[in-house]
């Protein structure tokens, strides 16, 4: 039998900066060639927000919220997918929520930047962006 080469798994990394706050701008230039670094000062909660953003970027995920029917949207537990196109699509979105939805599945109503009007009935196939709301209706 032929040795095989040991297989290499590379996982994306980030480099977070920490006591930026601390350095001097030509240190910080230094920092600036560096590739996937977010710079923050968590005493002084400097673009923590960034960071918080390039995390998400970074892991290759959405958040997508629920708005029950009569309701406001429900802003404290989005629902997490992936970011491919695969994941993101309104039927995606709706199995996660339960596996029996499409069943009675009609339509749903979305509201943020996947569509042109807010809200708009969209179809099963729709794919949704982050922070998007969805309103699932079922058929009667």
């Amino acid at each position: 039998l032929p040795l095989l080469p040991p297989v290499h798994s590379y996982i994306p990394a980030m480099y977070v900066v920490n006591k930026v706050d601390a350095i001097s701008m030509e240190e910080l230039d230094l920092y600036d060639r560096l590739p996937h670094y977010c710079p923050i000062s968590s005493h002084l909660e400097w673009n923590l927000d960034g960071l918080l953003e390039m995390m998400w970027d970074y892991l290759g995920l959405i958040r997508v919220y629920t708005k029950p029917k009569g309701q406001v949207p429900d802003f404290d537990a989005p629902v997490i997918v992936r970011k491919d196109e695969r994941h993101r699509t309104v039927e995606a979105f709706a199995n996660k929520l339960h596996k029996t939805i499409m069943r009675t599945f009609a339509y749903a109503n979305v509201w943020g930047t996947s569509v042109k009007f807010n809200p708009q009935k969209v179809g099963k196939d729709h794919i949704l962006n982050d922070e998007d709301v969805c309103q699932i209706v079922k058929k009667v």
